[in-house]
């Protein structure tokens, strides 16, 4: 069982910058494809981000390419989303969630893990 717990998220004005952070309980951290869904009022939850269990490789939905990067740290069991130029549209709870396959999987059905969730909202 791995237990997530996002933090970081807050209202920020349109163009400025955000990180949110996901600490992970699992020991076998490195066993996991790390990734950052979000969902909009009224809208379906849908990818933003992941990394492989190595931390070389990424995947970003063409909504946020460019503007968010997200990387791990492997001591502190960390995931981190950084957000650079956010636009009102970013506007979500995001939520970090684990999956023991492959990088390539966007899917919500496809993640075994998830947390609960921080909101960030950005005002134009």
């Amino acid at each position: 069982q791995v237990q997530l717990v996002e933090s970081g998220g807050g209202l920020v004005q349109a163009g400025n910058s955000l990180r949110l952070s996901c600490a992970a309980s699992e020991r076998a951290f490195s066993s996991y494809v790390m990734g950052w869904f979000r969902q909009a009022p009224g809208k379906e939850r849908e990818f933003v981000t992941a990394i492989t269990r190595s931390g070389g490789g990424t995947k970003y939905a063409d909504s946020v390419a460019g503007r968010f990067t997200i990387f791990r740290d492997f001591v502190k069991n960390m995931v981190y989303l950084q957000m650079n130029s956010l636009k009102p549209e970013d506007t979500a709870v995001y939520y970090c969630a684990a999956r023991r396959g492959l990088i390539g999987a966007t899917s919500v059905h496809d993640y075994d893990y998830w947390g609960q969730g921080t909101q960030v909202t950005v005002s134009s």
